[in-house]
């Protein structure tokens, strides 16, 4: 509905939990120790390691490295970088992804 932005952001948040989800199922860490402090894993980090496992094939992980720099774009103001009909896609590709590789 003209929210291209925010619909953007929302799907990569959605898409970063999964992965979160998807590595705490296959015992990959999500988290690490930075000045004696437990910080998340980035989700590229996160994509990488559930891909070695392989939890899911390297082309789901171009497609998910694709999806997530969406997000950043939207996340840091660069609205330009992306149009409505990419995050068309990447809402229906984060859709069926989850459907196919879930808990």
């Amino acid at each position: 509905t003209g929210y291209k932005d925010a619909a953007a952001v929302m799907a990569g948040s959605v898409l970063e939990e999964h992965l979160r989800q998807l590595c705490t199922k296959s015992d990959s860490p999500t988290h690490e120790m930075k000045d004696d402090k437990q910080v998340p894993l980035k989700a590229d980090r996160l994509n990488a390691d559930l891909a070695k496992k392989p939890v899911y094939s390297k082309l789901d992980q171009k497609l998910i490295t694709a999806w997530l720099e969406i997000r950043n774009k939207a996340a840091h103001g660069h609205y330009a970088d992306f149009n409505v009909e990419q995050v068309r896609t990447m809402i229906s590709g984060v859709t069926e992804f989850m459907a196919r590789v879930h808990l």
